[in-house]
């Protein structure tokens, strides 16, 4: 074979394989790449992105359950104290135990056999919960420590809070007592403690321990006595003074506990028994899990914009669940913009750090949000009758964005109807809205005439709740069987019993 027909086979081959390969290529499916969203698009572009997780999932439903507060009030409000309970614990050695802690903390640390009992009651048929409350106050105390120092506060008074809450920043009596340190209302306000329609303060891990601060200072000043401030911080000072006065003056707690209520009675026991199970756990042998977050490992920002809990958890890959624990005082999983009163969002570092590190993005998107949400809704009042016009007058608390929820609009609707040139609003003052979407009552978008809700991204059973005149979050958990406050987008709620 010459060189010149060689090199035609060769040719001819080469032309064929081309062929081949464009044909194969035409008949294959073409690869359709799905669009990206505007949110995906933006995230791209984030200064140190990372999706680490914050707060482990387990480990959250232990911070906000519910199950540890009730045992605890129904310890503290029903045991009866007086009543023998036998455990392997020889009072010998509980007496020198209680001597030792005396020594090491001002409060009067003494042996009496109602001590005992608490102590051996708590030891015999709370182990588990205390270990678990152990766990939890990891979590919790460093932060309490700091501040009962910088108030000169005995930092034994951390165990307070686990009487008080078992350490559950969400709890709430059945009197309205709210919180961590669990605040009434007029209390809370005495100590600048703000509660309004968008936030109540007195479920700020750090707001309220400031707050329980002072209060403890002042009622340590009225009664030179930590065990008498303890009583009095659960009774009021008034009925302590009472109980005073009928035990002939006596000041020392244990000669005054009968003339206290029975709840305030049991109080201050319990107290000394949990300061003394916590300090002598290992002796007990406690195993508590240990936390894999504390709370100084989360900070805040100071929001530019009103943002949702939603948006947040979009933008920075956290769950809606984490950032309602870490808030917990904004009602309606929204933190308001106020230009004179800053509202601030708190997030673990990391996620922090990316959040202000694209700060200016987060905000273009909120913006992108809610020029979607005003477009739409300018479209429907464009072809709405006149007769969806209608006033609403300002009440005491609400806030614009309350308003705005209310009527299912936004709140850059509200300003530019009204002519409104920054989010104040005035009390006893009138708005007009066009409330298209809006049928009278506190939320029927997403409710059937059968009373059923249907969950949607970001609610909360306490948000649910507020939609419906006289419900309450348990009413809720009641009527579902819900055992904890974990619900899904897609859940059916019956909203009536």
């Amino acid at each position: 074979m010459n060189m010149k027909r060689c090199k035609l086979i060769i040719a001819l081959l080469l032309t064929a394989s081309v062929g081949f390969a464009q044909e194969a290529e035409l008949n294959e499916p073409q690869l359709v790449l799905p669009k990206v969203s505007y949110l995906d698009s933006l995230k791209t572009t984030f200064v140190n992105h990372n999706t680490s997780t914050c707060i482990d999932e387990r480990w959250l439903a232990e911070l906000t359950n519910d199950e540890l507060f009730e045992t605890m009030v129904t310890d503290v409000s029903e045991t009866n104290i007086d009543s023998t309970v036998t455990f392997d614990l020889s009072t010998d050695l509980l007496k020198e135990r209680l001597v030792a802690l005396d020594a090491k903390t001002p409060f009067h640390v003494e042996y009496t056999p109602a001590l005992e009992n608490v102590i051996k009651a708590f030891l015999k048929k709370r182990k588990t919960s205390l270990e678990r409350l152990m766990a939890i106050s990891e979590y919790y105390f460093p932060m309490f420590e700091e501040h009962l120092a910088k108030y000169d506060v005995p930092l034994e008074i951390k165990y307070l809070a686990i009487v008080e809450s078992a350490l559950n920043p969400k709890a709430r009596s059945r009197v309205g007592a709210t919180g961590l340190w669990q605040f009434m209302y007029p209390t809370g306000k005495q100590f600048n403690l703000e509660v309004n329609s968008y936030v109540d303060e007195r479920y700020d891990p750090i707001k309220a321990t400031e707050a329980a601060c002072q209060y403890l200072s002042s009622l340590y000043d009225i009664f030179g006595d930590w065990s008498l401030v303890l009583a009095s911080y659960n009774a009021g000072p008034g009925n302590v003074s009472k109980a005073i006065r009928r035990s002939g003056g006596s000041q020392n707690y244990w000669n005054i506990r009968h003339n206290l209520p029975r709840e305030t009675a049991n109080y201050v026991p319990a107290f000394l028994a949990t300061m003394y199970i916590f300090e002598y756990k290992n002796d007990h042998n406690f195993q508590p899990n240990k936390t894999n977050i504390t709370y100084f490992e989360t900070d805040t920002i100071a929001v530019k914009k009103e943002i949702t809990f939603q948006q947040i958890s979009d933008l920075m890959d956290i769950p809606v669940e984490q950032i309602e624990f870490l808030n917990p005082i904004y009602k309606l999983n929204r933190i308001p913009y106020i230009a004179d009163k800053p509202h601030f969002l708190r997030l673990p570092k990391n996620k922090l750090g990316m959040f202000l590190s694209n700060e200016d993005k987060v905000y273009a998107y909120v913006d992108h949000l809610n020029a979607k949400k005003e477009n739409i809704q300018t479209t429907a009042i464009a072809s709405a009758p006149t007769s969806n016009l209608i006033y609403h007058k300002i009440r005491r608390g609400e806030s614009i964005g309350v308003i705005a929820d209310k009527y299912h609009t936004s709140v850059a609707n509200l300003k530019r109807w009204n002519g409104l040139r920054s989010n104040t609003i005035q009390a006893g003052k009138t708005l007009k809205i066009y409330a298209s979407g809006y049928s009278g009552g506190s939320s029927s978008r997403n409710t059937s005439n059968s009373g059923v809700y249907t969950v949607r991204s970001g609610d909360s059973l306490y948000t649910i709740a507020k939609k419906f005149p006289g419900v309450s979050a348990d009413d809720l958990k009641k009527w579902n069987g819900i055992s904890g406050n974990s619900i899904r987008p897609g859940m059916k709620l019956k909203t009536n019993g």
